[in-house]
């Protein structure tokens, strides 16, 4: 997972759609969207997944559900993020296959650990700074945190929390593969151009780091 991944976060929007903040958040470079839905009932969940994924089905970006293998399933997505507490990696391969993106959240260095036995497509690195739309971890792993779990781990890094236009390019200097925003788009007046400055620092960055 590279570049600018968008969490949602309906209660973010400001009374604006989903679909009108996802479609602008794709067109900014957002390469990846992960449909994060905490208080809503299964069934609207399915709908609100299905719209979303067929209008990101011309622009080929990946919908990735949050949490929910079932919801997952029931769409078709093409994958899943899974915390330390929701339903087992080796469950969701077993039921999403072995086609689909998996990512998982590590919140401590023994999470990290036990990964680099797991083949997931990456590691979502939550948070690196705390913020009110991730209550439920351990502590803020910091930029000194990412660069630790980048030495170690031989998979891709998603970087989330806290991360935004100042610091994305510190993010990705630091080990970040992706850098994954919600408060950044979702609460931001433009979400457009809000998503095309942090995918143009993103893309520099990822530059800067490859540069011999």
């Amino acid at each position: 997972m590279k570049g600018l991944y968008f969490v949602t976060d309906r209660e973010l929007y400001g009374g604006r759609d989903l679909a009108d903040v996802v479609l602008q958040a794709i067109r900014g470079g957002a390469s990846c969207v992960q449909l994060r839905e905490k208080d809503v009932s299964t069934r609207f969940f399915v709908e609100e997944a299905l719209r979303i994924k067929k209008l990101m089905a011309p622009f080929r970006v990946p919908l990735i559900i949050n949490d929910r293998l079932d919801v997952a399933l029931a769409v078709g997505a093409e994958g899943i993020h899974v915390g330390q507490e929701d339903m087992p990696y080796e469950i969701a391969r077993k039921w999403m296959g072995p086609k689909a993106v998996i990512g998982l959240s590590v919140e401590e260095w023994e999470d990290v650990e036990r990964a680099e036995g797991l083949d997931v497509d990456y590691l979502g690195v939550s948070p690196i700074f705390a913020t009110p739309t991730k209550t439920d971890t351990k502590g803020p792993w910091g930029m000194e945190g990412l660069s630790r779990i980048r030495a170690f781990s031989r998979h891709p890094l998603v970087a989330i929390g806290g991360l935004n236009a100042s610091n994305a390019e510190a993010a990705v200097l630091a080990g970040a593969d992706g850098v994954a925003v919600v408060s950044a788009i979702c609460a931001s007046p433009d979400p457009y151009r809000s998503a095309l400055e942090l995918s143009t620092i993103i893309r520099a960055a990822q530059a800067r780091r490859q540069a011999p």
